[in-house]
């Protein structure tokens, strides 16, 4: 099993990266679906939330109020790490029962947003890093997210420099182009950095 992980900066195309990986082939592993799962009404996970933020974090359906919850942590590094507490945990412990139950001779893909903050990039075979040039990733949270611009910058300013993610890369897609090229790239990539991989590894 090839293992690789798949990070980048708040929109810049990291999800696009990821089908088209799977396109090839990958079983995916996405760490935002399975951080949403935990926190699902019912779960420890939700109730853990409550108990660390009070239930002013919950809507009047008694599910998470993720606006309220991202205003809060986006703002506060110590309520974000506190957050990290709950959440982590839970989201590796069932990332590795589903990388368990992956073909022992395929290439998993985890998607990973703070693969770098949370120092998870020895736990790989190969690292790719998306990344995007700030303006265009502003305008794309602005644009396709609705999001204030000083929130847009608030939540880039929370994860790590384009400098830090490219230190642990093995990897790094520049997506400022079409959607054409960066299908190119990731086959490109495919074919040089994980195929051969592949091969070796049978």
């Amino acid at each position: 099993m090839l293992n690789v992980g798949l990070t980048g900066g708040i929109a810049a195309g990291k999800s696009a990266v990821a089908r088209m990986l799977v396109e090839h082939g990958a079983v995916l592993i996405d760490a935002d679906a399975i951080a949403r799962a935990v926190v699902e009404p019912g779960t420890p996970g939700l109730a853990e939330v409550v108990e660390a933020f009070g239930p002013g974090m919950l809507t009047p359906g008694g599910a998470l109020d993720r606006p309220a919850l991202g205003a809060l942590v986006f703002a506060d590094a110590t309520a974000r790490e506190k957050l990290n507490a709950v959440i982590h945990p839970r989201v590796r412990a069932e990332a590795a029962r589903l990388r368990a139950a992956a073909p022992a001779d395929g290439v998993v893909v985890q998607d990973i947003p703070l693969l770098v903050e949370t120092n998870q990039a020895g736990n790989f075979d190969v690292v790719i890093v998306v990344a995007a040039p700030l303006e265009e990733r502003l305008r794309r949270m602005v644009r396709d997210r609705s999001m204030a611009e000083a929130d847009a910058r608030a939540r880039i300013a929370a994860q790590a420099t384009d400098e830090q993610r490219a230190a642990v890369a093995d990897v790094v897609i520049e997506n400022s182009g079409s959607l054409e090229q960066l299908r190119q790239n990731v086959t490109e990539i495919w074919e040089t950095h994980i195929a051969p991989s592949i091969s070796h590894a049978r």
